[in-house]
Formats: C-alpha cells, structure tokens, sequence
C-alpha cells in the first residue's frame, strides 16, 4: 500500500464526501421542466446555451480540456506563477460560491450570499496554505464545477468522456509523466494544488523527529515528508456522470455511482505501491461503468 492506513482512509472519506455533495448540488440545480421549456436555475450566467447537444458537448469539453492543458504547459514554461494563482483563485472562487448556492439557493439573494463567502475562502486557500482549509474547500470546489458541465451531458456522452480522459490520464502518467511534473509545479512553484492533498510523515521520518526532540539537537539534514494526493480531476469527472445519472434515473442510481467510484479508488489505493504513480481515472472509470450497469438494474 503506497500510503498507510490512516491516510489511505481519509483520502477515501473526502473523495466519497466530495461525490456524496456533487449529487447534493447537482440535485439543486436539476432543470425544471414546463411544457417544451427547459429552466435551468444555475447562478452568475452558467445556464446552457439553448442549441448545445450532448454530442456536441463532449467536444466542446474536451477541446477545453486540451486548451487548458496546453495553456498550464505554456505557462509552466514562461514561469507564470502570478497569473496562475489568479486563474486558480478564480476558478476556486466559482466553485465554491456554486456549491454554497445549492445549500441556500431557497434563501433571497443566495448567488450573492454564496460569493461573498467564497471570496475570502478561495482567498485563504490561495494565500494561507492551510491543510484543513484547502481540503475543506476542496469538497465544495468540484461540485460545483460539476454542476454547469452536468447539464450539458447525457449518460452516453459521460461515458464517452470517461474513456477519453482514463486513455488520456494513462498516457500523461505512465508514458509522458506530464501529471507528475505539473503536480510538482504547482506544489512547488505556484503553491496551490488542485485536488486532495495530505502531508504526513512515515514511520522513519516520526523516529528521526523523536530522536531529535530527545538529544535537543536540530538535525542538519531536512526531515522528509510524505505527500498524498488525489488529482481534481479524480474527483470531478464521477461527479459527472453521479450528476447525470440523477437527473436521468434518481438518487439512488447516482448513490451507487459514487459507491462504486469509491470502491474502485479504494482498491487503487490498497493495491498501490510506495515510490509508483498511478493513473487514478481508469480505475475509477472502470468503478464507474460497473455501478452504472449495476444501477440500469435497479
């Protein structure tokens, strides 16, 4: 197992919290349907435009994907830290102010509510660098991306987006290795991840620290810390179709979506090994599809 059992746990609860508050959200943003028309009730202008398919969609968010894609890889080499702490923080912010507006979107005013307190948080979580603050805001963070793509999606257009990003997530890690060098980026060099993050020190490192409080002596050579990570992408695409498997067949299809997306991550982490890195989507996808023909049966 790559992480002990206590890190490993505690990836997995925040990855099942985060799909468990992806169908919340995605459930207060389900269209209404009157006659032919079709409300949406998404805040700040996120409503679908009228003559997108999801056929068309997938494109769409895949030509998106690869634009962001090069963009994060053009920058990483102009060394654009500023500009890409800013389009993290604004991406953050949106996420976080959609989530919050499905918690309140019955109260007057909510979208506004919800971004005043975005705000600061998206602020704190860019700026601070605090562990708890940035998991914590990164429950709300992928839900509500989730929920502007989820509209625009059916279940056979999810599933095709799924294959796509588990092929392209294989190539980035086993063949190219550009997932482990923007991971390194943004830890290193921006100091922002995007996704779950968990510092921890091993059973070596926690002896070398008792030792040292022991003799009183601070050690010339820096003490090693571990790192667990779960990419927002991980997170973000079962959210996806959990989303449009709740508008399509109801909650409890969309509850054994996120159960099967966090059995299969589960296994990935117990099966994993210490020094390797994994693609997590085709794993996850692969949970995905199985909970998907489980839930067709219900």
């Amino acid at each position: 197992m790559k992480h002990n059992y206590k890190i490993t746990a505690i990836l997995i609860i925040m990855f099942f919290l985060a799909q468990l508050i992806g169908i919340f959200v995605s459930n207060a943003y389900l269209p209404i349907v009157d006659g032919e028309e079709v409300i949406y009730n998404l805040p700040y202008g996120f409503d679908p435009p009228e003559d997108l398919t999801p056929q068309t969609s997938v494109s769409s968010i895949l030509l998106a994907l690869m634009i962001a894609i090069m963009l994060m890889f053009v920058l990483m080499k102009l060394r654009a830290e500023i500009f890409l702490r800013i389009w993290f923080l604004v991406v953050v912010i949106l996420g976080i102010a959609l989530a919050l507006n499905a918690f309140m979107i019955k109260l007057p005013y909510s979208s506004i509510i919800a971004i005043g307190i975005a705000i600061p948080l998206g602020l704190m979580k860019i700026f601070n660098r605090d562990i708890i603050m940035h998991n914590l805001t990164e429950l709300l963070v992928y839900p509500g991306i989730a929920a502007v793509f989820i509209p625009l999606l059916n279940i056979k257009s999810v599933v095709i987006l799924l294959i796509i990003i588990s092929i392209y997530d294989m190539y980035a890690v086993w063949h190219s290795g550009f997932m482990q060098k923007m991971a390194k980026y943004q830890l290193e060099k921006i100091k922002v991840f995007s996704g779950f993050l968990i510092p921890y020190r091993g059973k070596k490192e926690k002896g070398i620290v008792k030792s040292t409080k022991e003799s009183k002596r601070d050690p010339k050579k820096k003490i090693k810390v571990n790192v667990a990570i779960l990419g927002g992408g991980d997170v973000v695409f079962p959210i996806l179709l959990a989303g449009v498997v709740l508008a399509a067949w109801g909650i409890l299809a969309s509850l054994i979506i996120a159960i099967g997306s966090t059995i299969s991550l589960g296994l990935l982490l117990y099966n994993s090994e210490k020094g390797k890195f994994y693609p997590a989507m085709p794993f996850i996808s692969t949970g995905c599809l199985i909970a998907l023909f489980i839930a067709s049966l219900v």
